[in-house]
């Protein structure tokens, strides 16, 4: 059985996306990362036997913070705190992206600087193991303090309260946690505001997103490279000299996948000699440029997203080894603006790729761009529309991603009595990214069928090494288009296979 193992500072996108995706995978705490846990919880109960004021502990929250709580009412506060504040709204997250938030959840809080007792972050463990999911609501966030709403949802099931699904049933959370075997936990003082104040959600959906996005890029590649050979164009602009003369990484790495996968073509050499053309249009000519910006961002999302997943984002954060008592100091690490910019980003990034991607479709399917092609990819033009309306679908996608890349971190709304006067609305660009994700697939599915078709047109001459290793993969899930049928489930299973990462072989 596979397992993984946490310590607050180590942990990968891809083994979020591993526990997120397999719920056969254990997540277990590091060597010494409890006794960490305690260091910091050792010092909260400290706090509160000297009598001392600490926001969150011993007074209420945000506005509230003035408020002094009589001690023999604080356990009552956390478990307040929770209740209160668990006020989602709408459908509810997927498995994937409860089981990320989790495990997310459950790595902030080991790092050992939000004073929980490290039984309560066991407990969220065992839900992970044990297959127990909270039922989260996905809108209620702002993105500070954190994703309070949400994150109460997940708390309440800790504490025997709320709804989960266990085992493919929706339940209450007290049922849940009976039929695992599990027994809820008695919060006491910080550790409701340990729990649902950070900013995983946005940080967890963004994680599986990243994932995603890197997997369309690389379906970019083998789409454009099918494309490219489909219209009988060149690779000439992908050529090192040309990349060494502006050499940003992501578009030095685009064009070196070009080549590979158009290496050794003999529909390339067909026309070397004797095509009029002197260059192909942007959509196939500036690949390198248009994937590589994106390749770009994809790794300055990924630097982001990581350091995010190993932060401590609660308030107020204790720091054992700061002074002879240690120190527990408010701050802002809950805001979520430094995830919600890149969540933005990764939503423009993915529409250019869905942009350029129905640019080539275009020209695939309209006569008066593609050459020799026929009318919509059709051997019977007229009687048969052939792959007409597939490239509408693709504009329909790409004109939607294009008001959904509206960025949301750059609104901000005034909660808790203005305490909280400015909020990142991560959770809202993680929302409509994932939105953004999912019509790229479509669209990039969508070239892909089309550009699988031109290669039809082109035999019995064979493409690049690559494109024709992508062209079986493809084949072998979708037939050639022999005749006019319902494309909405080839345009499914195409997506699919963007998402699945079934073409990242032809390298």
């Amino acid at each position: 059985m596979r397992r993984i193992e946490i310590d607050g500072d180590s942990l990968t996108l891809e083994q979020v996306e591993e526990v997120a995706t397999n719920p056969a995978v254990q997540v277990a705490f590091a060597p010494g990362t409890e006794a960490r846990m305690q260091r910091s919880r050792d010092v909260v109960e400290r706090a509160l036997a000297s009598g001392a004021t600490v926001y969150g502990v011993t007074t209420g929250f945000g506005r509230l913070a003035e408020t002094p709580i009589p001690a023999d009412r604080l356990a009552e506060l956390q478990l307040n705190l929770i209740r209160s504040h668990a006020c989602g709204f709408g459908i509810p997250l997927g498995q994937a992206e409860t089981r990320a938030i989790m495990l997310l959840r459950a790595n902030v809080l080991a790092k050992g600087f939000s004073g929980i007792r490290p039984v309560v972050v066991q407990r969220l463990l065992d839900l992970l193991n044990h297959g127990v999911h909270p039922i989260i609501p996905e809108q209620g966030s702002v993105g500070a303090s954190g994703d309070l709403a949400p994150l109460s949802h997940l708390a309440l099931v800790l504490i025997g309260e709320g709804e989960a699904e266990f085992r493919g049933e929706r339940m209450t959370g007290a049922e849940a946690l009976r039929r695992a075997g599990l027994e809820p936990v008695r919060l006491q003082a910080k550790e409701g505001l340990a729990l649902n104040n950070g900013t995983q959600v946005m940080a967890g959906i963004g994680a599986l997103l990243l994932r995603g996005a890197e997997r369309v890029v690389e379906a970019a590649e083998v789409a454009g490279a099918m494309s490219l050979e489909g219209l009988r164009g060149t690779p000439d602009a992908f050529h090192p000299a040309i990349m060494r003369a502006r050499p940003h990484p992501g578009q030095a790495a685009s064009a070196e996948r070009l080549r590979g996968l158009l290496a050794d073509s003999e529909i390339r050499e067909s026309h070397r000699y004797d095509d009029p053309r002197v260059q192909d249009a942007y959509a196939i000519r500036c690949m390198p440029q248009i994937h590589g910006a994106a390749r770009n961002a994809f790794a300055y999302i990924r630097q982001v997203l990581e350091t995010e997943a190993n932060s401590a984002t609660d308030n107020p954060l204790i720091f054992p080894d700061e002074g002879p008592d240690g120190l527990v100091i408010s701050g802002g690490n809950f805001h979520g603006q430094p995830v919600a910019q890149v969540l933005d980003l990764l939503a423009m990034a993915l529409t250019d790729l869905g942009s350029v991607s129905e640019r080539r479709t275009e020209r695939l399917v309209n006569p008066d761009l593609s050459g020799d092609l026929p009318a919509f990819l059709t051997a019977d033009p007229g009687v048969c529309s052939g792959f007409m309306i597939a490239q509408i679908t693709a504009a329909a996608l790409v004109s939607e991603n294009k008001v959904l890349s509206h960025p949301a971190s750059v609104d901000s709304i005034p909660t808790g009595a203005n305490k909280e006067d400015h909020v990142s609305m991560g959770a809202h660009g993680a929302i409509k990214a994932r939105r953004v994700l999912r019509n790229t697939e479509a669209v990039l599915g969508i070239e892909l069928l089309c550009a699988a078709q031109a290669l039809e047109f082109r035999k019995p001459l064979r493409p690049g090494r690559g494109v024709e290793r992508a062209y079986d993969i493809f084949r072998a899930t979708i037939p050639p288009l022999e005749g006019d049928r319902v494309l909405a489930p080839d345009i499914e299973a195409a997506a699919k296979l963007v998402r699945d990462g079934a073409l990242l072989e032809p390298a």
